[in-house]
């Protein structure tokens, strides 16, 4: 719908982060990069036969379904791509426009825009698990209350008991996969770690800069296992991711948002660094904790993780909120 001097508001329903392990090609993939020639595109998707919308969003212009594909449990998120600045001409120029209201200076219109500039993203996620079904579908969410003998009693027990696959973060690493998505690469065994886009920024435009800065230590799976050991570590990221992107996307530090997860979309101790403005998903107070918070954190009380009390968001049918409920913690 194009709209000329008129700006409608459109209701939004929440959607959790997609997990990032989800989306991962598998490590010789070689098919599905953007921008790749026209020889290289398939309908990987006509055996998809869709059983149900698991949720969306209108405001985010984003789908979540669930079906099959060759027998197989699979969820396809469908996504609209961002207007880019750089195709107003074309657009403007390629696009067949039908009117569907005029009210004095108000006019309302049905664009079509040229096939190339009105793409859907699409994730396609096969086979699926349970776990991924029950991940994009819409539910109520509650605020759990954690301390850190919470953490070593309910959740860190129950996270050594999940089964999810933490390979694709490996073959990054190694650069077995996605090496040519690569935007720094500190190889340092200590305070190392890989700077790329994540999967949710289609890399057309800087309103909506998100990437991962993962790093090279394997035993750190979140938050809580962070101390003032680490603080060369993180400092490394900080500095060294803020320096990547101002050289390569020409975008200051002041325009920067820096934080962690918690808890995390996977248990692997990765940064988020996003475009200051952009409501990228997750970046709430009750889940995003600033990086300069963390490194102050430590350099006040090198075990403040460990025992400080921490808030975040479960899902009703989330695994970790029944261990608080059966605690009594909830």
């Amino acid at each position: 719908m194009a709209t000329v001097a008129a700006k409608r508001d459109i209701s939004s329903v929440e959607n959790d982060e997609l997990s990032r392990e989800a989306k991962r090609p598998k490590a010789d993939d070689k098919k599905g990069e953007e921008g790749g020639n026209e020889s290289e595109w398939e309908n990987v998707l006509s055996t998809f036969t869709a059983s149900s919308v698991l949720s969306d969003s209108a405001r985010e212009k984003i789908m979540f379904v669930h079906g099959k594909m060759a027998d197989h449990d699979a969820v396809v998120v469908l996504e609209k791509t961002p207007i880019r600045e750089d195709s107003l001409a074309e657009l403007f120029r390629g696009s067949k426009l039908r009117l569907e209201l005029r009210n004095d200076i108000y006019s309302s219109y049905r664009l079509q825009a040229p096939p190339h500039l009105n793409e859907i993203k699409t994730t396609v996620v096969c086979p699926a698990t349970e776990k991924h079904v029950k991940k994009y579908k819409r539910q109520e969410s509650f605020l759990v209350e954690e301390t850190g003998e919470d953490y070593r009693s309910i959740t860190l027990p129950y996270i050594q008991e999940q089964s999810l696959s933490l390979q694709w973060v490996y073959n990054i690493l190694e650069k077995k996969a996605e090496a040519d998505k690569i935007v720094h690469d500190d190889a340092d065994p200590e305070v190392g770690f890989v700077l790329l886009p994540d999967l949710k920024w289609d890399q057309k435009q800087v309103d909506d800069l998100y990437l991962i800065a993962i790093v090279r230590q394997k035993d750190i799976k979140s938050l809580r296992d962070l101390s003032s050991e680490h603080l060369p570590l993180l400092q490394n990221v900080f500095q060294r991711g803020k320096e990547a992107i101002l050289q390569r996307y020409n975008l200051p530090a002041s325009k920067l948002r820096v934080y962690l997860h918690y808890q995390p979309s996977y248990y692997h101790l990765h940064v988020h660094f996003t475009k200051l403005g952009y409501d990228a998903p997750g970046c709430g107070v009750e889940r995003a904790h600033l990086l300069s918070d963390v490194i102050q954190n430590l350099q006040t009380d090198p075990q403040f993780y460990k025992s400080r009390t921490l808030h975040f968001p479960l899902r009703a049918d989330d695994g970790l909120l029944r261990r608080f409920k059966e605690a009594g913690r909830l």
